[in-house]
């Protein structure tokens, strides 16, 4: 089927650029080195080709992902990387711990008592970096390790997102930067034990070298978006919203995809040929750079996402190409939580 069949707004992703960007990953951060984080695509699909290139853990931004992974047979290590006190969600987890190894992180007692009440067998302790989000003081690492050890519960190490840092530019500042975060991170893991030392994204993702850290935490490297093309990391963008041209004035023209189907808490998105002058619920309006030609009612566009992350999560499918021809469709199974 051509793209001209597909009923807009929808995902379209290029296989070869999806399949080039998760071989390009793994060999910089070959097998349980990385820990692909699946929030960043939402998608089985996406990551059984993470799978195939040799990653067996993966890691988690709800329990609807972790089930959702489990349920498809994917991965053999899945680690839910935010708190929750949700003990009938955590209950599921724990149900599902025969089959998969399954680690939440905690940050405090009361989140390490909502998982030993659930019967979550492994836990991470969360660290705070630097970024003003979840994450237990450095100097109370080792006391929360020592609290769920008390509950029954195995600590295999500490994880720390220096999420601040991604969008640094100026590389020598970042890796200054980066290596001070991982400096908290390894004082903790001193006070904390476990075999695993865990931090970084797609912005850090080559970050690492001379630090501690053995599992890199990156996802949005295998779809992109128009925030992360900034940094020119060795990631071709891979996804973008098919949208459909519903309007033409002498000036501008409209395309059918808007707010509802965009994540745009990154700023607009982008559109070759295009200034995109501003997204409504279901629109967006967007007029031809100087030399470009009008498109005319009926036209496919294909808008590029700021952020990968909540553009995935407002649609239930994507359809993957070869060139414009449609040869699979993925379903976006890991939605919700």
């Amino acid at each position: 089927m051509d793209i001209s069949r597909l009923p807009t707004p929808c995902p379209v992703i290029d296989l070869a650029s999806v399949q080039s960007n998760i071989a390009a990953m793994a060999t910089i951060h070959p097998g349980r080195s990385l820990r692909p984080h699946v929030k960043a695509h939402k998608c089985s699909s996406i990551a059984a080709e993470q799978v195939r290139a040799g990653h067996l853990s993966f890691t988690c931004a709800t329990p609807r992902e972790i089930l959702g992974l489990v349920a498809a047979g994917i991965g053999d290590d899945l680690l839910l990387a935010n708190e929750t006190v949700d003990t009938t969600r955590l209950g599921l987890l724990a149900s599902a711990q025969e089959k998969t190894l399954i680690t939440v992180a905690v940050d405090s007692l009361a989140t390490i008592n909502a998982a030993a009440q659930a019967g979550i067998k492994n836990v991470l302790i969360d660290v705070n970096v630097g970024l003003p989000r979840c994450g237990c003081a450095p100097d109370m690492a080792g006391s929360l390790a020592d609290a769920a050890r008390a509950k029954g519960m195995t600590v295999r190490g500490v994880m720390g997102y220096e999420g601040h840092l991604m969008m640094v530019t100026d590389r020598a500042q970042k890796q200054t930067q980066v290596h001070e975060a991982m400096a908290l991170l390894t004082a903790a893991h001193g006070d904390v034990g476990g075999d695993i030392i865990s931090a970084g994204g797609t912005g850090t993702y080559d970050m690492f070298k001379g630090t501690s850290v053995n599992e890199v935490q990156a996802g949005s490297y295998a779809l992109m978006d128009t925030q992360y093309a900034l940094l020119h990391h060795p990631f071709s963008q891979a996804l973008w919203i098919l949208g459909t041209v519903i309007s033409v004035s002498p000036k501008w023209c409209v395309i059918d995809v808007g707010l509802k189907s965009l994540g745009m808490d990154h700023g607009n998105p982008t559109i070759e040929g295009f200034n995109v002058w501003f997204c409504s619920d279901e629109h967006t309006t967007i007029a031809p750079l100087d030399g470009s030609p009008m498109p005319v009612v009926g036209d496919r566009i294909r808008v590029t996402p700021a952020h990968v992350d909540p553009t995935m999560a407002m649609h239930e499918r994507a359809y993957v190409l070869d060139g414009d021809t449609v040869v699979d469709e993925w379903a976006i199974d890991l939605r919700g939580w």
